[in-house]
């Protein structure tokens, strides 16, 4: 963990609070209570994949925009709406695939094994 910061980090310690929902709280809940539980132990786990997998993503996101000539989504979709990448459409579809890709990877994981 860098400076000034101690150990655990933010990743650490939102694992810890998931896997005590997980093994300490969920077993004794039922019902709704049971549900909202599920519900925030899966919101901890978005964030556990946030932390590990974003500013990775968040680099190589940067790299494709550029690579398309764009200096964010904004701009790529105004030229996509506008019909600028027409042309370009396999680097387009690839460059989209990858985001797509990249945000299941931390929302949800499971929908790619299918």
């Amino acid at each position: 963990m860098p400076p000034p910061h101690d150990a655990p980090s933010a990743a650490e310690l939102v694992t810890a609070v998931r896997e005590f929902l997980e093994r300490d709280v969920l077993p004794g809940l039922e019902g709704r209570t049971r549900f909202h539980a599920l519900v925030a132990m899966n919101a901890l786990a978005v964030v556990e994949r946030e932390i590990r997998l974003g500013a990775e993503q968040a680099a190589e996101h940067a790299t494709r925009l550029k690579d398309l000539g764009y200096r964010d989504d904004a701009a790529l979709a105004a030229a996509i709406r506008a019909g600028d990448l027409d042309a370009r459409h396999a680097e387009l579809k690839s460059a989209l695939a990858a985001a797509v890709r990249d945000k299941l990877l931390v929302s949800n994981p499971a929908y790619l094994d299918g």
